[in-house]
């Protein structure tokens, strides 16, 4: 098993898509439809919890805040809410991401993934991690220090780093960051990636961005 997932929605046909679809993934799945025997569920110490904002016995919100005061635990918000607001307010009381429904399955499982990987890093070091990045957000920190990023430069950053052990090339990067129609020229990728390095190298040594000559990118952090 990849590690356990408690998903809570009263929305019974997307608890029931989830636990399928993330079993075949590899994770052992909890899934509630309310939030009423939250403390027991939360005894089994899931690795990540998927949560909806709007249930019948109390929101998202208040849930959010009741795991984050006592498990150090990534939270991941699955919501038809797509307000600037809420996606603010979910990310300042705790919630480490925030996706908005109707989402694809294997964007939901890069993040979940990307998470997993995150924690079990700090976890294993026992400390923060060098990077940490906050996908919701659209931060990234490097041993706690805030980078400026750009758009393009995080959305670069995200592409990489959402799927750490697959070589991109210059020409796939530029085509999924700005489509197949648009004007320019992949070394423009080279020079955002360049950028993007100069930003972080005074708060680590470590190659955050691998060059893997003679194919393209790969994320090391």
């Amino acid at each position: 098993m990849k590690g356990k997932i408690l998903v809570i929605d009263d929305d019974k046909e997307m608890l029931l898509l989830l636990e399928r679809f993330l079993s075949l993934k590899g994770y052992e799945v909890e899934i509630m439809e309310h939030s009423i025997n939250l403390k027991v569920v939360l005894k089994k110490s899931p690795d990540l919890v998927l949560l909806d904002i709007n249930m019948p016995d109390r929101n998202g919100f208040e849930v959010c805040k009741i795991i984050r005061s006592q498990y150090n635990v990534p939270i991941l918000f699955i919501s038809a809410r797509s307000s600037q607001e809420d996606k603010i307010k979910g990310l300042m009381i705790g919630g480490d991401d925030y996706i908005v429904k109707p989402f694809a399955l294997e964007e939901l499982h890069a993040r979940i993934y990307a998470n997993l990987q995150r924690e079990n890093r700090r976890k294993q070091s026992g400390k923060e991690e060098c990077i940490v990045i906050n996908y919701g957000r659209r931060e990234v920190r490097v041993h706690d220090t805030e980078i400026p990023l750009t758009k393009t430069e995080f959305d670069i950053v995200e592409l990489l780093s959402i799927h750490p052990q697959r070589v991109f090339e210059k020409e796939h990067i530029y085509t999924k960051l700005w489509g197949y129609d648009a004007l320019g020229y992949n070394q423009v990728v080279a020079e955002h990636i360049r950028r993007i390095r100069h930003k972080i190298a005074p708060y680590t040594e470590k190659e955050i961005i691998q060059t893997v000559w003679g194919v393209g990118y790969r994320w090391n952090g």
